[in-house]
Formats: C-alpha cells, structure tokens, sequence
C-alpha cells in the first residue's frame, strides 16, 4: 500500500511547477484528477517534442493522473468543480493570485465547503505584496533569486541552471507542503491553505552561500565548475572527454593520489 493512497488531489495546475507536485503526490498513491481547460488543455500538450502524437513534456509531469476538461467561466463547469471539491482532499492551483477567487474557488469558499480540504497554491512572489500579480515563470525567478548569478564562470554572464529548477523545487516544496497538511488533518481534524512562492523556495535553495554573505558581507560570485570551499572539486578536460573529480575530504584525496 502506498502511503497516500484514498486521497484525492483535484489539481487545477499547468505547466511544470504544480504538474510536478501531483506527479509526485500521483507517484505516492493519491489519486490525481486534473482539471483542464477545453478546446486545446494544459499548455504543454502543444510543446515538442512528441511521441506517438503526444507531447513528451507534458508526459513527462502528467503521467498516473486522471483528466477532465471543465470551462470555469461557465456555470455548469463550475457545478461540476464544486462536486469535485466536495470529496477531495487537496486542491492543487497555480493561477495567478486572486484568479479562483474571482472565479468563486478561493480557499474561503472551498474551507466553507469542505472543511477538510487542503488547499495548496503556487504562485511565482507570493499571494500578497506589491509582486503578488506578477507572473512566476521559472527564468524571471531564477534571475531575481540570484541562482543564475551564481551560475557560469567568472568572465561571463549569469547562467540559467540547465532544468527548470525554480519550477521543480516549488512543486517539490509544494508536494512537502501537502503531505504536511495532510498529517497535521490526522490530528485536528482540518484542513489548511498551503503557499509556495517560487521566488522564496529559490531563496531558500541558496543555504551555505546566503549564510556566508550574512557572515562576511562578501556576496558569492561565479565559480564555473569549482566549490568555494573543496579543492579538486570540478571538472576536467580529458584526452577522450570530460571528467568530474570530487575529493571532498583528506580521506579521498589520499585515495585519489594513490590512484594517480
């Protein structure tokens, strides 16, 4: 038995950032009903490649879920949603802040309808604040968080990380986020708004180097391939290719110069 198996996720998300946290909240036994729009769906049913006439990127995050199209700017797609909310665990979204509620699905009207609901959304800087209706693609809050300044080599410009990392690590916060709610539902009862804002868990994802600054005043730069702290740690140019070299302690360096 998997360990969230009988919990329904009614997921409203597009793209990669919420795909991905019910693909892992899918991968952990809940059911994953998502919900798209009519006429052309998720975005990334349109974005190649493709595979036997479908989109490898939306396979990708989008596997063991079931899906349903609901217009919900009309009334009877609205019916239907309610009905969904009604027996779901989670609600899952990543529309700009302030969209459901205008539609009638913000978390005040799904707690009064189902006050056991876990109400989880993703946003790019967070439901309140002057940036709350900006939004949060995955470059723009690479860029603002400071990863990409700390990403390529000291003579060149700031470097986007090569996967969508913004976006992967807010659905993998937002996967925690839930679980979380869902344990804490064991013990009282009831349900709770989960937030993530991608530009927040990017700036949480800067650890020892954040700290460093806040200790020396000195900001991180750009170190290509190296470790500020650990040498040889990086990559190399063979005469057949590329090799990474990681000796992170006295142990393996003494190993690594017995190979050599």
């Amino acid at each position: 038995m998997k360990p969230l198996e009988g919990i329904r996720v009614v997921d409203l998300s597009r793209v990669l950032a919420g795909p991905y946290c019910s693909l892992l909240l899918a991968d952990m036994g809940a059911e994953v009903i998502k919900v798209e729009e009519p006429g052309h769906g998720d975005d990334t049913r349109a974005w190649p490649p493709f595979q036997g006439g479908e989109a490898t990127y939306f396979m990708s995050v989008n596997r063991g879920k079931k899906s349903l199209t609901l217009n919900l700017k009309a009334e009877v797609g609205k019916a239907i949603l309610r009905r969904l909310i009604d027996g779901a665990d989670v609600l899952l979204e990543n529309f700009r802040p302030g969209t459901l509620e205008r539609l009638g699905f913000g978390y005040a009207a799904g707690r009064a309808w189902n006050p056991r609901l876990v109400y989880c959304s993703i946003s790019g800087f967070g439901e309140t604040g002057p940036e709350a209706s900006r939004p949060g693609y995955d470059l723009i809050v690479q860029g603002e968080s400071g990863i990409m300044d700390l990403t390529g080599f000291p003579d060149g410009p700031p470097v986007k990380v090569g996967n969508s990392i913004a976006d992967l690590a807010a659905g993998t916060m937002a996967a925690h986020g839930i679980v979380l709610a869902l344990f804490a539902r064991e013990r009282t009862g009831a349900g709770q708004k989960v937030e993530i804002a991608m530009l927040e868990v990017m700036a949480a994802l800067l650890t020892y180097q954040g700290q460093a600054f806040f200790a020396t005043g000195v900001s991180p730069r750009r170190r290509g391939n190296q470790h500020p702290s650990i040498v040889p740690y990086e990559v190399f140019r063979a005469a057949d290719g590329y090799l990474t070299v990681g000796v992170a302690n006295n142990s393996l360096w003494a190993r690594f110069c017995e190979v050599l």
